[in-house]
């Protein structure tokens, strides 16, 4: 394998969707595999399944481990049972149990340094729950499997395009109570960071919706801009994070106001991804910000209601893997510049020799 190519391990998602779907189209592409080498965490006879009924020229080769992979192919390691049956647009337990047991394998592989990013199909939320999988969604597995103990933020962009949320996967009845200045810090500060790491923006700027409509208008429709979101921004103004706002959701984004700005921060998941979904539905990547795992899916679902057609678009997918590999080199060409941090230099005038002094302490550039 060749040292310069990323490891993509890609996670196969519900097997009645549209996942192997856009994977196979994908890397249909062999320009593709110039850029990547692609591991599927998932069933070699599923894909072949899915190659057949959509009439798709994608070959692939089966491994037991992302450590037999070599280059210019594609290849699959066998996470599931080989009698699993796809039911197209069907919500099955058996779907959701091969899905989670793809993520599974990847995530081990991961740690074992095996893969470099990882990019997942989308999943039912609903049949992948288990004793081993009870949380929302992908990020949040991730964020514990993988996390650190770091704090992730879901980023969902589509070039200069990036909403991040304050709340997630959250019913609305609760993102109220969940809106406080500490939530709203953390995740300025954890957005901002990966806008300057991972995205190369030297000085971030960065919009702040406001929650309640025209912005509460000074406490009439709501007090939570007044009390919380305000403060908030401005110690972190103060410590250095350029944002602005808190703006009335509908008419900064209604107006074009986003395209002013390097991420726009959303309190809760429909106010932020609504209108991105609108805008940047079939090029959109959901990128999980804050993790020392680069990861990055699709921005859209499952889409059962066209599971099995062949008409899903790959675009969404193929950007995905696009943003992984930029965030990897990113990240990869920030430690090289941070790796041997120079010494401070400067001259003692106590003498006629002024000669060069090199101070013991050492700075980061």
């Amino acid at each position: 394998m060749e040292d310069n190519k990323i490891r993509i391990g890609i996670t196969q998602g519900d097997i009645n969707g549209v996942g192997y779907e856009v994977i196979l189209k994908t890397f249909a592409d062999p320009l593709m595999l110039e850029l990547c080498t692609p591991i599927v965490y998932g069933s070699p006879k599923v894909a072949a399944y899915h190659r057949k009924a959509f009439d798709l020229p994608t070959n692939f080769s089966i491994i037991n481990s992302a450590s037999e992979a070599g280059d210019n192919k594609l290849y699959i390691v066998n996470c599931a049972d080989d009698e699993i049956k796809v039911e197209f647009s069907k919500a099955t337990e058996e779907a959701g149990k091969a899905a989670f047991c793809a993520l599974e394998k990847a995530v081990e592989e991961y740690k074992e340094g095996l893969i470099d990013v990882i990019v997942t199909a989308p999943i039912n939320k609903h049949t992948i729950q288990s004793e081993e999988f009870a949380f929302p969604g992908h990020t949040e597995y991730i964020e514990q499997k993988l996390g650190d103990g770091e704090k992730a933020l879901m980023i969902l962009m589509r070039n200069d395009l990036r909403v991040a949320l304050v709340t997630g996967h959250l019913p609305v009845n609760k993102v109220s109570s969940a809106i406080t200045k500490e939530a709203i810090q953390e995740k300025l500060a954890i957005f901002n960071r990966s806008l300057k790491l991972d995205f190369g923006i030297a000085a971030p700027r960065i919009a702040v919706l406001a929650l309640n409509p025209h912005a509460g208008d000074e406490g009439l429709l709501g007090d939570e801009e007044q009390n919380i979101i305000i403060p908030a921004m401005k110690e972190m103004i103060d410590k250095g994070i350029i944002c602005y706002g808190p703006y009335p959701a509908d008419g900064f984004m209604g107006s074009n106001n986003y395209t002013h700005f390097d991420g726009i921060l959303a309190m809760y998941h429909d106010q932020g991804l609504a209108p991105f979904k609108a805008l940047a539905m079939d090029e959109g990547v959901n990128f999980t910000a804050g993790l020392p795992v680069v990861r990055t899916s699709p921005a859209h679902g499952t889409a059962y209601d066209i599971a099995g057609k062949g008409i899903a678009s790959e675009d969404s997918f193929r950007q995905a893997v696009y943003v992984a590999i930029d965030v990897y080199r990113n990240r990869q060409s920030e430690q090289m510049l941070h790796a041997n941090p120079l010494r401070r230099q400067y001259y003692e005038k106590r003498d006629d020799s002024d000669k060069l002094k090199l101070d013991s302490v050492e700075e980061e550039l």
